[in-house]
């Protein structure tokens, strides 16, 4: 057993220095964070607001969604969306599979060691003995050996591992991604069946008001009092908000189907909204801040950043293959011809089989194969400054709107408060006999266009809330 020491000593010590000599550092190149392709300031102009946030604001990507969004069956709509949607189902298992190809390359930093055991039997014929008789050979082994480790001495493995590192990470941005988007989508969408509710319910109010209108032409019309065009003009008011409520109807059913699909499941009916309210968001104003704080902490910027990282440390496993790959192979254990004996000092057994490959000639393989990394690592570049300019551009926009729409909603109430007196005046003068009905169905539908415009802007304005509130990163946070 002293001897046995002795060896596995003898074939540790080397072993361990030669893993020692597997360098922590890669020969990826160093990586540094590509400028951002866009201004240090958000637009501005007249379409923009020049409000500065107070220090005590939080920013749009700290305000939690819960927070954000006061509605309560809007709330129970996004946390339903979050917990069934297949989207988000998909995300986390993409995170889960790349953590698990993480751990698999990771893995190869190790040493992989098996422990093995076997027994054979033999009977050897009268004329293949050596003593020209039939023998029966027993041979029992134990041992554990070293599977084919590579040593890495020039980072190729650790440059691989590096790469699933940061391939896992991006899909984790990926998952946040997808949940600020469909949080989005549900309050967009339940916005707009608010929207689509009142405007059906506006709808079938204008109805009957223009049957009323109808009903008195036709009997203005029998009584000769009305021509027929003055008839026509008020049925075709009719059939215009018949035409409406069909479409609104239509409408609702659509909203109510993409709510559905995009919660996952089935929906009660009281999770419906029934008008739309101006109350349904608590931050009014979300601060903007500046473009390299806000727009680097998007996770789709944060995960095309990562790709990117990713295909940096492919650049060092294609720069290690030029150099020598060793691998070692090596085996240490007992084998005996009878089991009693198996254990004994004697019966000790090892091999340490090193093995070294230099390339001489690839054909230009490998130098290729550097090309094509350092060119997708130039691909990646491209993709994440495009990532950035494509969110200054979201936020620009959102922003433009945000400063405008608050005006815009101003004069759309002030014209329909306008068309709405001048309907009345409309039917007084009717009333006096002062002039004709025409006058009140023409103000009449002036008043119905104003009023499906000021639930427009509306909706306009809290969709603005919403999509800023995106776009500046929020809704991760619960």
């Amino acid at each position: 057993m002293t001897r046995m020491k002795r060896m596995t000593t003898s074939l540790c010590i080397p072993l361990g220095a030669l893993l020692c000599l597997s360098g922590c550092s890669t020969m990826a190149p160093k990586y540094t964070q590509p400028a951002a392709p866009v201004t240090a300031t958000w637009p501005s102009g007249p379409a923009y607001q020049t409000k500065t946030a107070a220090a005590t604001e939080k920013a749009a990507a700290d305000v939690p969604w819960r927070e954000f969004f006061v509605d309560d069956k809007l709330r129970k709509l996004i946390e339903l969306t979050l917990n069934n949607n297949r989207d988000v189902r998909i995300a986390l298992l993409n995170i889960e599979r790349s953590r698990a190809q993480y751990q698999i390359q990771r893995s190869d930093l190790f040493p992989k060691v098996n422990a093995t055991g076997g027994a054979s039997f033999q009977r050897i014929p009268q004329g293949f003995s050596a003593s020209g008789a039939p023998v029966t050979v027993d041979q029992y082994s134990v041992g554990v050996g070293l599977l084919s480790y590579e040593l890495d001495l020039f980072g190729r493995v650790r440059s691989l591992k590096d790469q699933a590192l940061e391939q896992f990470l991006a899909t984790e941005q990926a998952r946040r991604s997808v949940q600020i988007s469909l949080i989005s989508q549900v309050a967009s969408g339940y916005l707009s069946l608010a929207a689509d509710q009142e405007r059906l319910k506006l709808a079938r109010e204008t109805l009957t008001s223009q049957q009323d209108s109808y009903q008195l032409f036709q009997r203005r019309f029998a009584a000769g009092i009305s021509s027929d065009l003055d008839l026509q003009q008020a049925r075709a008011s009719v059939e215009a908000a018949r035409v409406d409520i069909a479409r609104y109807t239509t409408l609702i059913a659509q909203d109510k189907n993409a709510l559905i699909q995009l919660v996952g499941s089935s929906l009660p009916a009281d999770l419906f909204p029934s008008t739309l309210s101006e109350n349904l968001t608590v931050v009014k104003d979300v601060p903007a801040g500046l473009p390299s704080e806000v727009l680097l902490r998007r996770p789709d910027i944060v995960q095309a950043e990562g790709v990117l990282k990713s295909a940096n440390a492919n650049i060092g496993a294609a720069r290690a293959a030029f150099f020598p790959k060793i691998t070692l192979v090596s085996s240490v254990g007992f084998g005996s011809n009878e089991l009693s004996t198996l254990f004994k000092s004697n019966s000790l057994a090892w091999g340490f089989a090193p093995n070294i490959s230099l390339p001489i000639f690839d054909g230009g393989s490998n130098t290729a194969n550097l090309k094509v990394a350092e060119i997708n690592r130039d691909i990646m570049v491209a993709q994440y400054e495009k990532a950035i300019q494509s969110a200054f551009r979201e936020v620009a926009d959102a922003l433009a709107q945000r400063g405008t729409i608050d005006e815009q909603l101003s004069a759309q109430q002030a014209l329909t408060d306008a068309t709405s007196t001048r309907y009345r005046l409309s039917q007084a003068r009717f009333d006096k006999g002062v002039d004709s009905h025409l006058s009140v169905l023409d103000s009449q539908r002036s008043l119905y266009a104003a009023e499906q415009n000021l639930i427009s802007v509306r909706l306009s304005r809290l969709t603005n809330l919403v999509t800023l509130y995106k776009v500046l990163g929020g809704g991760d946070k619960e």
